[in-house]
């Protein structure tokens, strides 16, 4: 009786494994409807920010479109965690919300932190995955109190996000686009700096996560190209999704790179067809190459 006890236990726990395996997790959760004007709806949303230990670093309209609006945010627990993972791992430092009207309300989303910290620093935790966890739970938490948070844009399984790829050839997220390699951080700092300044390319500078100390900067910048950026792409994938935007470059020492845009826009669009995805195969380098300007001496 004890050992037939003992198989159940052991199959149980088994089971549990397989279940935990396979768990699902979507890239956004929706969380409320505001029906006022955006200044109100973007006051509310970065009040519970800041009340929960959070400082918005940044805030655009993605494809300057007035309907369209994403919040930059982060804090020290999380830029300090982000640093623990060397391999781009100050990508995950900043995190996003969005407000997106349709039929005369904003509806609120924000990028589920555990899904982009498993996507990009699952391959790297070693011992981290507390911390990682107790993260999102906490800014959850926090816009739990704006409404019911509901799993949004699609679906994938936890276990395939620290070696996620859209399919078989396509880049992984250690396949960055090299962008550009400078004299030094410093070199590569100022003229990152003064290139978005200037607007090149039709860029505008989202924000700035600077860790001098450790020379790495990540740069939030919209793609304002009216025949290439976020107007040209994003009607054709989905505006709903846009709390994971802006697109990043990340300086680390001299060398500035960016995710590959074929793993990118797949990782945060995940319900993309390939019918779809083929509409903006121009995308992805389009996107480097107005990245690329952006370092350009």
């Amino acid at each position: 009786m004890k050992k037939l006890s003992l198989i159940l236990v052991l199959l149980s726990g088994l089971l549990i494994l397989s279940v935990n395996a396979q768990e699902e997790i979507s890239p956004y959760f929706k969380v409320t409807e505001f029906s006022g004007s955006l200044s109100d709806a973007s006051t509310q949303v970065k009040e519970v920010i800041t009340a929960n230990g959070f400082q918005v670093i940044g805030e655009y309209h993605p494809a300057q479109k007035d309907g369209l609006f994403v919040i930059c945010f982060t804090n020290d627990a999380l830029k300090k965690l982000s640093l623990q993972f060397k391999d781009r791992g100050a990508l995950g430092s900043v995190l996003k919300t969005a407000l997106v009207k349709e039929n005369g309300k904003y509806t609120l989303t924000i990028l589920n932190p555990e899904y982009m910290f498993l996507a990009y620093w699952g391959k790297q935790l070693n011992g981290q995955d507390a911390e990682l966890v107790a993260m999102s739970d906490k800014v959850k938490a926090a816009f739990g109190k704006l409404g019911k948070l509901t799993p949004y844009g699609g679906f994938e399984e936890k276990e395939d996000l620290p070696g996620y790829h859209y399919m078989m050839a396509m880049p992984y997220f250690d396949d960055p686009e090299d962008l550009a390699t400078f004299d030094s951080f410093e070199d590569g700092l100022k003229i990152i700096r003064k290139n978005l300044a200037a607007g090149k390319s039709n860029t505008v500078k989202v924000y700035e996560q600077l860790f001098e100390g450790e020379k790495v900067a990540v740069f939030g910048v919209g793609l304002w190209n009216t025949e290439e950026g976020e107007a040209a792409f994003l009607p054709k994938i989905g505006e709903g999704h846009i709390a994971n935007l802006p697109y990043e470059i990340i300086l680390q020492g001299n060398e500035a790179t960016m995710l590959h845009g074929k793993y990118r826009i797949a990782l945060f669009w995940p319900e993309l067809t390939m019918g779809t995805f083929m509409k903006i195969s121009g995308a992805p380098g389009d996107i480097e190459e107005m990245l690329e300007e952006v370092t350009e001496e």
